[in-house]
């Protein structure tokens, strides 16, 4: 559950969106992507998740240039540690990629929205 600090946050971020972000939402919301119902900043526990699919138990993490870092990519791997253990898989998409790739990302997704709707 999350907590009121998580509720609080999200909610601002949810107002500045980054580019790649908002290129994502525009093809996730309003169930336009494969029929499923996509969160955004979406809160769970202390953290906060770009994108939920509710129905897969999946979030989407959008990583720019300061996820390349040591100590942010130790936090990632706990965060993620943390999510699954609530049952929730995280999958990671590099901000230049939602950026110029934007079919291939969207395959990756559904594919991993197919494989949790499958398990």
């Amino acid at each position: 559950m999350p907590d009121g600090i998580s509720y609080t946050r999200a909610k601002a971020m949810r107002r500045v969106m980054t580019p790649p972000e908002a290129r994502l939402w525009a093809c996730l919301r309003g169930s336009r992507f494969r029929n499923l119902k996509y969160r955004r900043q979406h809160p769970v526990g202390p953290y906060i998740l770009d994108f939920y699919c509710a129905a897969a138990r999946l979030g989407v993490e959008i990583d720019g240039m300061g996820h390349a870092s040591d100590e942010q990519a130790a936090h990632d791997r706990r965060r993620t540690a943390w999510l699954g253990g609530q049952g929730i898989k995280v999958i990671r998409l590099r901000a230049e990629d939602v950026r110029t790739e934007l079919d291939g990302v969207l395959t990756f997704i559904g594919e991993a929205v197919r494989a949790r709707l499958r398990d």
